[in-house]
């Protein structure tokens, strides 16, 4: 122990150093495990759209138009920046959906800091949905 003790005293640049990359990893790990919380496999996310959640399409309108899950709702990333907007305080649950999880999982970060628990997101997003052969409609099919 005083080996350390002295080595740490006559090294304290590198100590601290190493105490400084310690903690990041650690925050690292916490901010991801708490965005791997939010986000639900293909999966859990059909049993909430069966139990009534509301899913809403955080990408642009054109990406929505050309393809998008079944009566879900376009409200861009930025719209939903602080809390949800009044046509979706009724949703019991909300999913959220991006093309891939990214974007969407921000959003829901961003929304349960604001106080909202009941908003997930598609793990994956809308390509994990298209890779299990889950329905899509585009524009012109709604």
């Amino acid at each position: 122990m005083d080996q350390l003790l002295e080595f740490i005293s006559e090294n304290s640049l590198l100590a601290a150093g190493t105490v400084a990359m310690a903690l990041a990893v650690l925050f690292n790990e916490l901010r991801l495990k708490a965005g791997t919380l939010a986000a639900i496999p293909t999966t859990q996310a059909i049993r909430l759209i069966n139990g009534g959640a509301r899913v809403v399409d955080v990408r642009d309108a054109e990406s929505f138009a050309k393809g998008h899950i079944v009566d879900s709702i376009n409200i861009a990333a930025g719209d939903l920046s602080g809390d949800l907007p009044a046509k979706l305080k009724k949703a019991k649950t909300v999913l959220l959906v991006c093309d891939s999880g990214t974007r969407s999982g921000q959003v829901v970060n961003t929304l349960r800091k604001n106080g909202v628990e009941t908003v997930f997101n598609l793990h994956g997003g809308l390509s994990a949905w298209q890779r299990e052969n889950l329905p899509i409609v585009s524009g012109s099919d709604d």
